[in-house]
């Protein structure tokens, strides 16, 4: 507990000369880090599709090319986030916050329909998903809102905090989109406990929310295919009768099944970029999306898999490593919620395809296939950079 509440900058920290333009400060090893996991992610996504596309007659590098386009424009949101003085962010957290709110009612109204969630806005042949917009700007909410208090939160601010949380929480879980409500909840978790929110308020918060679990889970307030997905991981193959594959659950459990069968195809060393069995089978559906990282670990192996994740991990560590650098509170909370964001959606998504998570469908960053949610990584890891970049200002 004393290593997530005191992140007050180490003595001698900021003794370098303040210098007058922040890109000197610039982080090259997190950009580099992030555009090598992008870079790898474009490559997954064409192993993933090619066959597919190409049995369809179309090009097998359609879907690729639209993950390297994004990446792209990802790279140009990224800098552009963090060129603003991120204080500014702060003056404008209501306005983001309002504006994410206004984006996740109206989807309800005008958005587009696509397995059964409601949750997409059409743009010509491209989709927008305000859920993912949602993560940065209640990062920026939650972290505007908890540093007026000084690293000290009393009972009333806690309930502020959770209050913010909520409402979008409820609007992208109506979609419904659990998997994007859970990270709102990891991103509010994470700055309740930097924020330094006391020991009994959490202990309250942790009874609340189990409560709150059993009573989902009693009363089904779950709709049927979530159940299935969050039950997935618990079966195993000899459980999967021809029978239950005609359902919904056996859907889920199918998907959990086959990505672990195509993760122990790959062994020490993998199959190679472009040859694995049950990729090019497309064994695993959605193979390209949530369940990237089984193509990873049949391609690349279990060597080549713990290199991306040692990137993940060097990206989380400068993340920290720049809350712990920031100049103020603020600059503190939202390296903090950026670090809760990318650790649950990076542990979540590894772990569902592996068998040992719910399956909850949420992407891989950077080498998930998806624009919305590319966007989204890069303008957090904009976030992260700002506060680095102005540490001495």
């Amino acid at each position: 507990m004393t290593m997530l509440t005191d992140l007050r900058p180490a003595p001698g920290a900021h003794v370098r000369q303040r210098s007058s333009t922040p890109w000197r400060h610039l982080d090259l090893l997190t950009v580099a880090v992030v555009l090598l996991i992008a870079a790898f992610g474009v490559t997954m996504v064409w192993t993933a599709t090619r066959i597919p596309l190409e049995a369809a007659g179309l090009s097998g590098f359609a879907y690729a090319k639209k993950q390297a386009v994004f990446s792209l424009i990802g790279l140009a949101v990224m800098l552009a986030v963090a060129a603003v003085d991120y204080r500014r962010y702060r003056d404008w957290a209501a306005v983001v916050y309002g504006g994410m709110l206004f984006l996740l009612v109206a989807v309800f109204v005008v958005g587009h329909r696509n397995f059964g969630a409601e949750a997409w806005f059409q743009l010509g042949s491209l989709q927008f998903e305000p859920s993912e917009a949602a993560k940065i700007a209640l990062i920026v909410a939650l972290a505007a809102y908890a540093s007026s208090f000084k690293g000290s939160l009393d009972g009333r601010a806690l309930l502020g905090l959770i209050a913010l949380a909520a409402v979008p929480f409820v609007l992208v879980y109506k979609q419904p989109d659990l998997g994007s409500a859970l990270v709102l909840l990891a991103i509010l978790a994470t700055v309740v406990v930097v924020a330094g929110a006391r020991s009994r308020h959490l202990a309250a918060l942790g009874l609340i929310a189990a409560v709150v679990l059993v009573a989902v889970v009693q009363f089904g307030l779950l709709r049927g295919y979530q159940e299935s997905r969050i039950s997935s991981f618990l079966h195993t193959p000899a459980q999967v009768s021809p029978a239950l594959l005609q359902t919904k659950a056996g859907a889920n459990i199918y998907n959990v099944v086959e990505s672990k069968t195509a993760i122990s195809h790959g062994g020490l060393l993998g199959q190679g970029i472009g040859h694995g069995t049950s990729t090019n089978l497309s064994s695993v559906p959605e193979q390209y999306a949530d369940f990237i990282f089984s193509a990873v670990g049949e391609q690349v192996g279990l060597i080549g898999s713990a290199l991306l994740l040692a990137l993940f991990l060097v990206l989380l560590w400068r993340t920290w490593q720049a809350a712990l650098l920031s100049r103020d509170d603020f600059g503190r909370l939202l390296c903090a919620g950026v670090f809760g964001y990318l650790l649950f959606q990076t542990f979540e998504n590894v772990g569902m395809t592996m068998g040992i998570m719910p399956v909850a469908g949420i992407p891989l960053p950077w080498v998930s296939y998806g624009g919305s949610a590319v966007l989204a990584e890069f303008a957090a890891v904009g976030l992260v950079l700002n506060v680095r970049m102005r540490r001495f200002g």
